[in-house]
């Protein structure tokens, strides 16, 4: 089978360059490029339909030159690609004689004449732009080198791990390949082997972050076509058998991949520094008077309302995901910490306002915890307070070392008198001044040092 197609495409070449040569008067000086084309596409020296006559498999060399980068936002997994497709070939049956004074001619006006890869995009978003002729540019140089460029604008659906927005880096990627001929028939290959992409001198960029680029193979081959098997359906009542052929086959792929990152410095000054801004200010009751009412309320209320405002405000431009993302952890935690303080002011101020017992008379300079139920002899020990017999009615001002005899001494230990409500008010408030920020400070160490690793292990991996 293979020996015939061979002996064919060997006579084509040989007829092409017969042609040429007896052609070649046709391009002589003073020709212009649309006689010489005319005369190179006319319908019995060529056809469009037919492969490049080369001897082995059509190989088109493949670059990309990227124009502009944008986004819709910040927030947004859909990034707009502007980028120029250049694809070099060589078809003998293009050549014109080295007597033309034109270096390659310029066929644009002959885009519909000439055979063309049927080069497919997959994998991507949408097209922004309509395909008119403007937006191509194809060459034909003397030696039958064919070099045609045009102008995509991609909108591609990007990949992120919304569940550490805004630490991702979404990944897009896009690839080429011919819709209808197989490898053996056609094989796109990166020019030069390059292994990135191209930049042009005055790249534009809007919200979009290029971090890496990579061109490769593709390793993912035709998962977009349909399945090859041949499956036979019996139909009695027609009597025949309708045979379902699927579209496969063994197709060369080209890929691009493109690596975006936020603009993280962006959420920082937007989201996490106002936040640890508001929390902190709440924070600031603990160190006020505990029945300083108005000012407490007004921060714990002034805080909390500032932070509803600033988080929706920023909720409505995130992704809409059903799983729990690093934004909603820092908003959960915020405001738990904001009500929290809250809530300890509503504690302090019950607390502090209810009745003491025994009318214990409440003594500022007093040790808010150690209270003043023993005294000290000249040796620093704390000596008890008893009552004996030989004291008679009156109650004993001594000590039990002091003023008795052992023997007659009932030691009796007072009573230790419950802490006044002020008291235990103003040690809720030393107590938060300590735990509040502390677990505030080891909540922010938590969470930026937990998704800033989770976002190195995926760049690894």
């Amino acid at each position: 089978m293979g020996q015939p197609w061979m002996l064919v495409r060997a006579a084509a070449i040989l007829l092409v360059t017969r042609q040429t040569l007896a052609l070649s008067d046709i391009f002589e000086d003073g020709k212009s490029d649309k006689e010489i084309l005319d005369n190179l596409l006319r319908a019995t020296r060529y056809d469009k339909r037919l492969l490049p006559p080369v001897q082995e498999t059509v190989k088109v060399d493949v670059s990309v030159l990227l124009l502009s980068l944008a986004s819709p936002d910040e927030s947004s997994l859909k990034y707009e690609v502007e980028f120029l497709l250049q694809q070099q070939w060589f078809d003998p049956r293009l050549k014109y004689s080295n007597q033309s004074r034109y270096d390659f001619l310029n066929a644009i006006h002959h885009h519909n004449d000439i055979w063309l890869p049927d080069t497919y995009f997959i994998m991507h978003g949408d097209f922004k732009d309509p395909l008119i002729p403007m937006h191509f540019s194809l060459r034909i140089y003397r030696n039958g080198t064919v070099f045609y460029s045009m102008r995509r604008h991609l909108i591609l659906s990007c990949q992120g791990h919304l569940n550490i927005f805004p630490f991702d880096d979404p990944e897009c990627s896009f690839s080429l390949e011919s819709i209808s001929y197989e490898m053996k028939s056609i094989k796109y290959v990166w020019k030069n082997d390059e292994d990135v992409l191209k930049k042009s001198a005055s790249l534009a960029t809007l919200n979009a972050y290029l971090i890496k680029n990579q061109t490769l193979e593709c390793n993912w081959n035709n998962n977009w076509r349909e399945d090859g098997n041949v499956t036979a359906i019996n139909d009695e009542d027609r009597g025949c058998d309708v045979c379902q052929n699927q579209f496969k086959g063994n197709y060369s792929c080209l890929g691009v991949k493109l690596i975006f990152t936020r603009d993280r410095a962006f959420y920082f000054t937007t989201v996490f520094i106002p936040g640890i801004i508001l929390v902190t200010s709440s924070f600031i009751t603990f160190w006020l008077e505990w029945n300083a009412v108005p000012a407490r309320v007004m921060i714990g209320v002034t805080t909390m309302l500032n932070f509803f405002t600033t988080s929706n405000g920023f909720r409505s431009t995130l992704p809409v995901v059903s799983n729990l993302t690093a934004m909603n952890v820092w908003d959960g935690v915020c405001m738990c910490f904001i009500y929290a303080s809250l809530l300890e002011f509503v504690c302090v101020n019950y607390v502090g306002r209810k009745r003491p017992l025994h009318n214990v008379v409440y003594r500022p300079g007093e040790n808010p915890v150690i209270q003043g139920d023993k005294k000290r002899d000249s040796t620093g020990v704390a000596n008890e307070i008893v009552s004996c017999t030989n004291c008679g009615p009156n109650p004993c001002t001594h000590t039990a070392n002091n003023g008795c005899a052992a023997e007659s001494c009932l030691l009796q230990v007072r009573k230790k008198e419950p802490p006044h409500p002020i008291r235990v008010a103003k040690t809720i408030d030393v107590i938060a001044r300590i735990t509040f920020p502390t677990a505030f400070a080891v909540f922010l160490i938590f969470f930026f040092y937990h998704y800033s690793s989770y976002t190195h292990s995926d760049e690894h991996t």
